[in-house]
This record gives C-alpha cells, structure tokens and sequence, in this order.
C-alpha cells in the first residue's frame, strides 16, 4: 500500500508542474496499470510453462498429521496451506457444536510433469471420534491424466432424521490419495489448499422437503461482443464475472477461474468456445474442461470435450435453481446447489494439447447466463464464517434477520464483491481515461487558481 501511495503523490506532483509531465504520468500509470493485470504474469511467463496454481496468499502453513492425535485444528474462515504424501492419509481437527454446518474443501495439485493414471485423484471424508464417516467424496484426475488442480470436500451437517455426527464434539478431516498400479509419481507429495466455512442454521429451521420440479430447458448460449477478462489462477484469485460473454487466452496444462454471483432462485447456465489452432494434427480427448463448483468449493458439474484443431465449443448440463432446500434432493447435482453466493467456474486446457497442436497461447470464451428472479432465501440464524460467503450482495438484506444480511454476516464480501464485478467490467483503457480526465480537470483548475491569485496580487 505503501508504495501505491507514494506512486500517486509522486505522479500528481508532475501533473501540476507541467504538461510534458502529465505524458509522463500517463506512461507510468499504463505500466502501474498492466502489472496489476490479472493474468499478466501467466503471459509473460511464455506458452511453454503453463501458470501453476495461484495458492491463497494468505493461508496459514500447517504439517498433516499421519494420525488423530496430533492432528492440527483447522478453524473456519481461515484458509490453509498443506501437503500429502502417497500412500499416507493426512489427518486435521475440526472442533464443531451442534447446530451449524461444516464444510471442508480441499484443492489437491500433482507436481507438475508427474505420468498420473485416469483414476489417481483424492479421498476426503469428515469421520466422528468412533471412525464414521459423516461425508465421502472422491475425485481423480480423469482421462486427461494430466498433472493439474482438482478438487474435493468434506461436510458434517445438521439435518433432519439424519443420526450420525449431529452432535457437537470432535471431527477430523481425513485426506488420502488414490492411486493406480501405472502411476509413476511415487514419492512425490501433492500440495493441498484447505477452505473451512461454516453455515449457521437457517431461521425457523428451513425448508425440509425434496425440492419440486423445476425448468430444465438448455437456453441457447448467451450472444454478445467478447469482453477481455483474464481468468484467475486459483480460488482465492478467481475473476468475478456476471452475466455476459467474457474472452481470455489459455496455455495448455493451465486452469483459469472465475466466480460468478448466484442468488437464491436464479439458475447458472455457461458456455466454454475454444478457438481453432491452425493446423490438423490428430486429436485430443478430452481437451478442455468447465467444472462448476458452488461457495463452499464444492463441485457441482462439469463437461468435456475433444479438439482436432477446428474451434470446439461445450456446456454445463442444465442446473437446477439455487434453494435451500436442494440439500435434501436424492442426487447431485441439487445437492449442491443448496445455497446462494458466488459460484465458481473452472476451465482447464489438457497438456496434451501443446504435444499436437503447439503451445498457444489458445482463444477461450466464456459464456455466462444467469436465469430466473432472485428470490428471499432462508434467513439465517447467525453468522458465517466467513461472513457474507452465502451472499452476492445483489439484494438488500430483505430476508435478513434482525441486525444483518441474510447470511448474518452483516454484509461483508457481498456488496464490495459485486462492485468488483462492476468495475472489473470497465476495460483498462477506460479506467485510464478516467484517470486522466480527473488529472487534466485538477491541473486546469490549479492553473486557473494561480492566474486569478496573481491578478489580484500583481507583486506576489
């Protein structure tokens, strides 16, 4: 921040003086501006090495335990840095009372180069004291066997007829690797991303029905000028998007991430294109990957498809609309479509697409709608940690409780996060014209200050 500021000062400064220096201004703000740049350091790094996984910058180191006794506390709203090692479980303690629900997600990334097999991937499973299992989740790598970002979760939840793990006490998060007879990448750990949230109770207990019908028409992908918007690389850093058609280039073996806002009603529908490369050099199944995971990083869908070099295109299957009471569907994906906030999508260039058709940089547009009337949702009855993670801050706290948003969080991360949406839509160029207007608008003004003061005061 420090030097940010000194950076402005240092720029009016040479705006007042003269205006040769307000053409010095604007250069240096360009370069101020572009290094700032979501996804520049991806580009100037080159096509050959694809941008690894943008870790929290804030999350705590923490050593995984190979057992129940000495393993670490993982606390809500802090995000956590680990590691795994093969053929070993990794063991963290979550401590947890009896009303609000726990969810743990866990981003597992190979080393880079690994030779992985389609089905070398994570376990996660949050077990009681006794060894039961309150959740189980598995993901792997897939067909594509490339070396990149998956993601798993872990809950303990709080509901109705269900007996195991409702009581309060300790939990442990348990993380272990799959692994297949052709993998080769003994030995070496895999990285490891916690996210603990916590989810109060909902006011007057909730909806606890199965969830009715609901449109399950495919809208036709959305049609509109490509916005250049680069993706984020990782969770934490994910692009906030809303409704729209945004552009970005992507480099084989790298994963871009956005986040769009979702509220109670609404339904999520995206698009992925790939442009074409050129050139026929065989095919790639599959090649391009768009998984869509709820706030709590918890996946909800995906899709795939092949590329033989001409520009392929792919979307999400049709999603039900956020509700509470989605949690008591049968299958996923309503399950996890159980709360409002920012979803995340994730869209991933397989490896092996450089290996036939070069190293890219690729064309890659996504197409975002959002379908149906936001609507009231549950009212919570407290806060979650963190706060405003259950809201876009698209509506104003109309179902909220009694002293905050309807999450309980008294609004923090809804409103900010939907101005970032709002201002990360004003293209860089913009914003540097409007830097410069209010620049020359000062200058004028200082200028017209100082010949009024020297007419009236001709000796000063």
């Amino acid at each position: 921040m420090g030097r940010r500021t000194g950076w402005t000062t240092a720029l009016r400064e040479v705006v007042a003086r003269s205006a040769v220096g307000r053409v010095v201004a604007v250069a240096a703000v360009f370069c101020v501006a572009s290094a700032g740049l979501p996804g520049t350091a991806a580009q100037a790094a080159g096509a050959a090495d694809a941008p690894a996984y943008a870790f929290d910058r804030s999350a705590r180191a923490v050593t995984a335990a190979g057992g129940t006794a000495d393993a670490v506390r993982l606390e809500p709203g802090v995000t956590y840095r680990s590691a795994l090692a093969d053929r070993e479980k990794a063991y963290y303690r979550l401590e947890l009372d009896d009303a609000s629900n726990a969810y743990v997600s866990v981003t597992a990334v190979p080393r880079p180069g690994a030779a992985l097999a389609g089905g070398d991937g994570v376990k996660v499973a949050v077990q009681n004291t006794d060894g039961s299992s309150c959740s189980y989740d598995t993901v792997t790598v897939g067909a594509s066997t490339d070396p990149h970002p998956i993601t798993a979760w872990g809950a303990r939840e709080i509901l109705a007829g269900k007996g195991l793990c409702q009581e309060a006490g300790t939990y442990f998060l348990v993380v272990e690797r799959t692994e297949t007879s052709t993998s080769t990448g003994a030995g070496q750990p895999w990285e490891l991303e916690l996210a603990p949230v916590s989810e109060p109770p909902a006011a007057g207990g909730g909806a606890t029905s199965v969830p009715g019908a609901w449109d399950s028409a495919t809208p036709a992908p959305l049609v509109a000028e490509p916005v250049d918007r680069p993706g984020g690389g990782g969770f934490s850093g994910a692009t906030a998007v809303g409704q729209g058609v945004w552009r970005d280039r992507i480099v084989p073996g790298q994963t871009l991430y956005y986040k769009v806002p979702v509220d109670w009603g609404q339904q999520l529908y995206a698009t992925v294109d790939l442009g074409s490369a050129g050139t026929d050099s065989g095919f790639v199944v599959p090649a391009l990957d768009l998984t869509v995971y709820n706030p709590v990083r918890a996946e909800i869908a995906g899709t795939s498809i092949g590329y033989g070099g001409t520009q392929k295109s792919t979307s999400l299957p049709p999603l039900p609309p956020v509700r509470y009471a989605n949690r008591y569907a049968p299958t996923d994906p309503a399950q996890s479509l159980r709360f409002a906030g920012f979803h995340y999508l994730a869209v991933y260039l397989s490896a092996h697409v450089a290996e036939r058709f070069g190293e890219g940089p690729y064309d890659v547009k996504l197409r975002v709608r959002i379908g149906g009337t936001a609507q009231p949702g549950p009212g919570y009855d407290g806060r979650s940690v963190p706060g405003g993670v259950f809201e876009t801050g698209a509506r104003s706290g109309r179902d909220a409780p009694a002293g905050g948003t309807a999450d309980g969080g008294g609004g923090a991360g809804g409103d900010g996060a939907m101005a970032a949406v709002a201002v990360g839509g004003i293209g860089t160029g913009s914003a540097l014209l409007l830097v410069l207007g209010v620049w020359t608008v000062t200058a004028r003004r200082r200028t017209a200050v100082q010949i009024r003061a020297s007419a009236q005061n001709p000796t000063a």
